[in-house]
């Protein structure tokens, strides 16, 4: 192994080498771009995985929230400035309120062309983990699932009809039920435990984080899940 003192004259073509590495990796720190230029939900070409997900209704033609979740083998700042200017080009407007930057984490949250938009950035593994969401305005009003200005909804129901009721923020809420006919309630932003009652019984108790703005499907039953956000 050749070891360089100082004043030692390095080979021509060692110093070829040495530039030639430095240049390579200079060409790989240029600036992310689009893998589709006219995709709604931009795309580093660099992404190592992405996913899209939607929210869908009967009766509204149009998803009421998209989803797009990737990884990105890029520094986080980098990523910032590539959603910052591609979203910019989509007419995504960024507003101050809420936005959070930090050396691991950013939020920002934007008013796009179809509704309230948020991009969440996060550090793992080396990458940068995107959550891009759009939530459109008019497909939730279409559907009755818009809030009231300042608070959340939940849309819930139940497959069997006149036996359960919904207890929640201090209230016992009959439940409807059957086939395709959802109830609303309007809360303000919080943490609400709640109890399903099935014939006098206690037969399901969870609890449901709400931001003002946001519709949730709450979950009446321990097979299925989660409660999802539908807006």
């Amino acid at each position: 192994m050749t070891k360089l003192r100082r004043g030692t004259r390095v080979p021509a073509r060692r110093r070829l080498l040495v530039c030639g590495l430095a240049l390579l990796a200079s060409c790989s720190q240029e600036p992310l771009t689009a893998a589709d230029a006219h995709a709604d939900m931009p795309v580093p070409t660099r992404a190592s995985h992405s996913s899209f997900s939607s929210t869908r209704v009967n009766g509204v033609d149009v998803p009421l929230r998209l989803e797009l979740k990737a990884e990105v083998p890029a520094e986080l700042n980098d990523v910032l400035a590539f959603y910052r200017a591609e979203l910019g080009k989509r007419g995504w407007q960024e507003k101050p309120d809420g936005a959070v930057i930090a050396a691991d984490r950013a939020l920002l949250v934007f008013a796009s062309p179809k509704g309230p938009g948020t991009l969440t950035l996060d550090r793992a593994k080396g990458e940068t983990i995107v959550d891009l969401v759009q939530r459109n305005t008019e497909a939730a009003a279409r559907a009755n699932f818009l809030p009231v200005p300042g608070q959340a909804r939940l849309i819930f129901g139940y497959r069997v009809p006149d036996v359960a009721s919904l207890a929640i923020n201090d209230q016992t809420i009959k439940i409807a039920g059957g086939v395709n006919h959802p109830q609303t309630l309007d809360l303000p932003p919080g943490t609400y435990p709640y109890e399903l009652h099935v014939s006098g019984h206690l037969v399901h108790t969870d609890s449901i984080t709400l931001a003002a703005g946001q519709a949730w499907f709450l979950r009446l039953s321990d097979d299925d899940g989660k409660s999802d956000q539908i807006y």
